[in-house]
């Protein structure tokens, strides 16, 4: 018997090391999708059907390939070549911890334009908290790529993202330029989107057109984000292209009011990366955009908030491990800006994004995170409802509440939580997604 017993802990050990095994792979933060089988059951619930058909944009082309960053075999580097007459906009985190590839784009992303331009990312490593070989990878990357494509090294910008702490092995990166520069095309958009995936479960993309003067302006983005999603500015990686021509300076307006209703509204984790990055490119190769007063700067502000909305709620799509998004809707805040403390207060909290989790209608857990906020409240003017139930009013639960209510609306996969402070006319609307053991499990593992 001492024999049969030993063989059968052998057994469990044996299995435990090959569940732990096949959660790495589940977990692998660069999972080629080119590569994976045609059903991937490990795809977010929340996606959408597939990956759109985007728009080509005039004046850009793209190229991917593996350069063995972190992986072998895996998609992990991009290329992005912009003609001449681009102008660039972006945003940037606001940690204090910033990868050495956000301080080089802040540094140039206020340039002049004029000539061409070009973005490189890599991703399976974040050449973050690296120091000064931090900044010497970046400008061997961005000068190698200058010298390819004949561009002033203050027209590159690049992006890192995966694991903080490591050096970037910079030289498999730039051994691959030219062969990217071989490849690049107007239609490589989308392996461009899985090239720049880490935990991500699909690749992210949006696009609008609109009409000026009878000539159609296209916009097209990309995003890749999963976890340490709580922007303090755009967030993830987040690249978007238009053939629009148009001032930088009106470019980069609108790109920064429009962050702060998008991207700078969602969370998953409430964990602000070193490496937020949202770069937007007019090629100028399409139709005159004119200045914040015109009915085509407004059509076309317009279209990119509907991108960078879109973009943004994917993000929370794909949170990891998220099985359920979240819509926040704060009003009667004393402000927008305590509207969206309080929207974010209940979005970040472990006990709530828990409870939906487990689809319990624990609405006592959102009356702790309003109070919890910081933000103007008062217990007997506030309300909340799930969806169309009101649940709590004049500080007590509601009369017509019924348990069995709530407990039903939480079973489906996409919810409405309102709270009204009823002390002002504030308002804001966050998206956020549960916290599940899925997401331990990809966390726990990340660098295994």
């Amino acid at each position: 018997m001492a024999k049969k017993s030993e063989t059968i802990k052998t057994l469990q050990k044996k299995l435990k090391k090959t569940k732990k095994k096949l959660g790495s792979v589940v977990a692998s933060p660069l999972a080629d999708m080119a590569a994976a089988p045609a059903k991937n059951t490990n795809i977010s619930p929340l996606a959408p059907e597939k990956f759109p058909d985007l728009p080509v944009i005039r004046g850009a082309r793209f190229a991917s390939g593996s350069a063995g960053v972190r992986y072998k075999n895996r998609t992990d580097v991009t290329l992005m070549e912009l003609a001449p007459g681009t102008v660039m906009a972006g945003t940037f985190t606001r940690s204090a911890t910033r990868a050495a590839p956000v301080l080089d784009c802040e540094a140039k992303i206020g340039g002049k334009g004029g000539d061409g331009a070009a973005i490189i990312v890599n991703s399976g490593n974040a050449n973050a908290f690296t120091g000064a070989g931090g900044v010497d990878a970046v400008r061997a990357v961005t000068g190698a790529v200058a010298d390819t494509l004949g561009l002033p090294e203050a027209r590159v910008f690049s992006s890192s993202t995966g694991v903080i702490g490591e050096p970037l092995p910079h030289d498999r990166i730039t051994a691959k330029i030219e062969d990217l520069k071989a490849g690049l095309t107007d239609g490589g958009i989308a392996d461009t989107a899985r090239a720049i995936m880490t935990t991500d479960t699909f690749p992210k993309g949006a696009s609008a057109t609109i009409d000026v003067d009878g000539e159609t302006v296209s916009i097209a983005g990309i995003a890749k984000g999963s976890g340490m999603i709580a922007p303090n500015m755009g967030t993830m990686l987040v690249y978007i292209f238009t053939d629009a021509k148009i001032q930088r300076a009106a470019l980069q307006r609108a790109v920064t009011q429009l962050t702060d209703t998008t991207f700078n509204c969602i969370t998953v984790d409430s964990d602000i990366s070193t490496s937020d990055t949202l770069l937007v490119a007019a090629t100028g190769a399409g139709a005159q955009i004119g200045d914040g007063r015109s009915a085509s700067f407004k059509a076309f502000k317009g279209a990119l908030g509907e991108v960078m909305m879109n973009l943004a709620h994917q993000v929370v799509r794909d949170g990891e491990g998220a099985t359920k998004f979240v819509e926040i809707r704060v009003t009667g805040a004393a402000s927008a800006a305590d509207a969206k403390t309080v929207g974010l207060s209940i979005a970040n909290s472990p006990l709530v994004k828990t409870a939906i989790a487990g689809e319990d209608p624990n609405w006592g857990r959102i009356v702790a995170a309003v109070g919890k906020s910081g933000a103007k409240a008062d217990r007997d003017t506030l309300s909340i409802r799930f969806g169309d139930i009101l649940v709590a009013e004049k500080g007590w639960r509601s009369p017509d509440y019924a348990e069995a209510d709530g407990a039903a609306y939480m079973k489906q996969q996409e919810l409405v939580i309102s709270v009204d402070l009823g002390v002002g006319n504030g308002k804001s609307t966050v998206w956020t997604c549960d916290l599940t053991h899925r997401y331990i499990d990809i966390n726990a593992d990340y660098r295994s």
